[in-house]
């Protein structure tokens, strides 16, 4: 499985989202109250990711 979203508990009980690639973490979420709203934040992810746009605010050529 290269890439995976993963969701768990932080030690403050919430949950969260990480995408990993090859075993490293991309990205992670906020915190959520409930492991539906994470699953909507992946669901989210999917719908929306593909047609994002990239803002690049680095001043470097």
């Amino acid at each position: 499985m290269a890439h995976h979203f993963e969701i768990y508990k932080d030690k403050a009980g919430e949950f969260r989202v990480r995408f990993k690639y090859n075993s490293e973490v991309m990205f992670s979420t906020e915190g959520y109250a409930s492991k539906a709203s994470a699953k909507n934040a992946i669901e989210s992810m999917k719908k929306n990711g593909p047609e994002a746009p990239i803002v690049d605010t680095t001043t470097e050529g």
